[in-house]
């Protein structure tokens, strides 16, 4: 190849460049989207800054996917430093979108921004976030530790927060038994309740949170033992 075939190539990438990241800020989601996919479909580490940057203002749940999706088709070592700082520096969106992110990267270097006040990070949408992503990433020896972490959220937020909290102790297993069970002992009802009812999920999955948190209610009032199956 000549110097000036390279010279037009060159040239012609960055019309491409120019024209996919005009269409990832597009007014039309669907637009939006189209770009997505076409960046994941064909991976270059020169857009993993904007795709960043992107999911920290994007309002559609579809085109946040798409751009999670574009961003697991790049290289850890491309994605996974700024997705660390977004944790560390981003608004709420931004956060919680790169803990998303980072959970279906599943590069063990996401543990390193797991910490226990980011799982109690005062606004829902991040903390749900870091808690699905913390089941992913955590090491085997801080198994324990995470549980523990996590138990001091139980009763918080509307169904939705509760539920997240109750697979992410779900998911742990064996290392999320105990701290439930102290928990179901809890002074505090709500506390009590939503361990109950986790344990209840743990046990019969197809029994549905709304079903078991009402049946935990009962216990609670009536100050009984949970019900065995």
């Amino acid at each position: 190849m000549t110097m000036a075939e390279q010279d037009d190539r060159t040239a012609a990438n960055a019309g491409t460049d120019r024209v996919v990241l005009r269409a990832l800020a597009d007014g039309r989601a669907q637009v939006r989207l189209r770009a997505a996919m076409a960046v994941g479909t064909d991976p270059d580490a020169g857009y993993v800054g904007t795709l960043v940057a992107r999911c920290a203002v994007e309002p559609e749940f579809s085109v946040r996917e798409m751009l999670t999706w574009a961003l697991t088709r790049h290289p850890p070592a491309a994605t996974v430093p700024p997705l660390l700082e977004e944790v560390r520096s981003g608004g709420p969106q931004a956060r919680s979108q790169a803990l998303h992110t980072l959970s279906k990267v599943a590069d063990p270097r996401g543990w390193e921004v797991i910490t226990p006040e980011l799982l109690a990070d005062p606004d829902d949408e991040v903390a749900r976030s870091a808690w699905r992503a913390a089941v992913v990433l955590v090491p085997e020896a801080a198994r324990s530790a995470l549980a523990s972490s996590l138990a001091t959220q139980l009763g918080r937020g509307g169904l939705a927060t509760r539920l997240s909290l109750s697979r992410a102790l779900i998911a742990l297993g064996e290392a999320g038994a105990p701290v439930l069970r102290a928990a179901a002992g809890d002074r505090e009802p709500r506390v009590r309740t939503h361990a109950l009812a986790t344990e209840r999920l743990a046990r019969d999955p197809d029994a549905g949170f709304e079903f078991a948190i009402e049946e935990a209610k009962r216990v609670v009032a009536l100050g009984t033992s949970a019900p065995e199956d």
